[in-house]
């Protein structure tokens, strides 16, 4: 993209007007940077950056003055926000998993129920299998191996990657789910009883709201009752496990290897920190961390 175009499109200044036509074709890191590359430029960084050779840079006005002559800088308020909108924008293929296959199309070898209902331009690749009832909205990819189970629905634009299965959910539109997800199975719920635990039926569902991403190896119980609620925009990273009728709110982020215990509600914005045990309610904005889960810092 020329700077320009990339400045307008991020919302950033470009320091030197002179530049406006440069090309960038990739990202890179301040030290590796050649020609024809843009940086990252946080204030922690200025040593690297008064010495790289990038074609430019995203910084804040406060590093200003440490980028090096020939270099332009896209001067913006929040520079790993902009970053972030520019590797998107330079590599829209690495925003979702790659797909094996590649085709968009139906595969002769997928196995699609007949009451399945698809909109035009779902891909379903070799070896995927889509049961009675299921609905997929347009642009919604299923990659090889992967299982949608009777009555699921997802809306458009989704990624359900290779080897995933899905159980009793509704699915919004953009969401993705990488490799090995589990969606739907039934939560450990049960009633002591003098011949050993005695299981309580599982009838609930797990409802995925738009545009959230679902670690690989993930795991997402069904409710028993009430449903398991997985807010907009949440993204939960590999291996974290959420029990039943767990609660997660809007634009939360969970890192690697927490855990969710059943009928645990986590607030909007929330913050789970990596190998967590969250066994208490999680208000909106907080940072939790430890086993068991509490604020971090306290």
């Amino acid at each position: 993209m020329k700077l320009s175009e990339l400045a307008d499109a991020i919302g950033a200044r470009l320091s030197d007007p002179a530049a406006a036509g440069r090309v960038v074709t990739g990202v890179s890191t301040l030290s590796h940077a050649t020609d024809g590359d843009i940086c990252l430029a946080a204030t922690s960084m200025n040593d690297a950056l008064s010495g790289t050779k990038a074609a430019a840079v995203i910084c804040s006005e406060d590093s200003l003055r440490h980028v090096p002559g020939g270099c332009a800088a896209l001067v913006v308020d929040d520079p790993l926000a902009a970053y972030a909108r520019t590797a998107a924008l330079l590599y829209p293929e690495a925003m979702r998993p790659v797909t094996p296959g590649g085709e968009r199309e139906i595969s002769p070898a997928a196995l699609v129920h007949p009451h399945a209902r698809l909109e035009d331009g779902v891909t379903v690749e070799d070896g995927a299998s889509i049961g009675a009832g299921v609905r997929l909205g347009s642009g919604t990819t299923v990659c090889s191996g992967a299982v949608i189970g009777p009555g699921c629905r997802f809306g458009r634009d989704c990624t359900i990657s290779a080897g995933v299965t899905v159980q009793h959910a509704l699915v919004g539109n953009g969401v993705i789910m990488h490799p090995g997800a589990r969606i739907g199975q039934d939560g450990l719920e049960y009633v002591e009883t003098g011949t050993g635990p005695l299981k309580i039926a599982q009838i609930g569902r797990v409802i995925v709201q738009d545009n959230t991403e679902i670690g690989a190896n993930t795991t997402i119980d069904r409710g028993s009752l009430e449903d398991t609620v997985i807010g907009e925009g949440t993204r939960i990273d590999n291996l974290v496990h959420v029990a039943h009728n767990a609660r997660i709110g809007r634009h939360c982020a969970i890192a690697s290897q927490a855990s969710i215990s059943g009928n645990v509600s986590i607030g909007d914005g929330a913050r789970i920190a990596a190998m967590s045990a969250v066994t208490v309610d999680v208000p909106a904005g907080a940072t939790w961390g430890g086993a068991p889960a509490g604020p971090v810092g306290s």
